[in-house]
């Protein structure tokens, strides 16, 4: 996916005015394309130009950054967020209940997180999985590695998609993904070929 660039913000005046359209934008975007709820408590929203393109525009906002090279390593930063090739990527989002332990999520892994497409599951691989990542608490980077073959069936309406979480003491099923959002995670993956 094509990094983001200079050329693609805005000055911060122009943003700060128009900050609440874009905002409300976002907000529709997400639910109608990007936002995956897995249950009552996770929630996988996935990241493309056009939603880092907004947190990129808040952190200058807040920090007042205007020097180009500052905002240029801020760029760089966040470009990694970016899906590669083959790949999904999303903020996995924990939102526990009211008195619950948030330890019990310090156990979360790879082997609880599926994408499920068809008759093959595709497993999630956690970027964040180090202790000192797990101790910041409720949020969390993961990737889905979709092959040819996957993408084929994603791309095949007919067949169900969905998230799975499978963890003790947590296991929920999103609902089946729709063509919006199946759409735009294939366009992310189209988008990754052409880099």
């Amino acid at each position: 996916m094509r990094p983001l660039t200079l050329d693609d913000l805005l000055p911060l005046p122009d943003y700060a005015g128009r900050r609440q359209e874009f905002f409300d934008s976002l907000q529709r975007y997400l639910d109608r394309y990007r936002r995956v709820r897995i249950g009552p408590q996770l929630t996988l929203v996935f990241e493309n130009r056009q939603t880092l393109w907004f947190h990129v525009q808040e952190l200058l906002r807040i920090a007042r950054l205007a020097d180009p090279e500052l905002v240029q390593e801020e760029l760089d930063l966040y470009n990694r967020l970016l899906p590669g090739r083959d790949q999904l990527q999303a903020a996995l989002l924990i939102y526990p209940e009211a008195g619950a332990d948030p330890a019990v999520w310090q156990e979360l892994s790879d082997d609880h997180l599926r994408f499920r497409v068809g008759d093959r599951d595709f497993p999630g691989r956690l970027v964040t999985c180090r202790p000192e990542d797990r101790c910041v608490g409720t949020a969390h980077w993961v990737q889905f590695f979709l092959d040819p073959a996957g993408r084929q069936l994603l791309a095949d309406f007919q067949r169900p998609a969905y998230f799975e979480l499978l963890h003790p003491g947590y296991r929920h099923e999103s609902p089946l993904l729709s063509d919006e959002v199946r759409q735009s995670l294939l366009d992310d993956l189209e988008l990754s070929d052409k880099d």
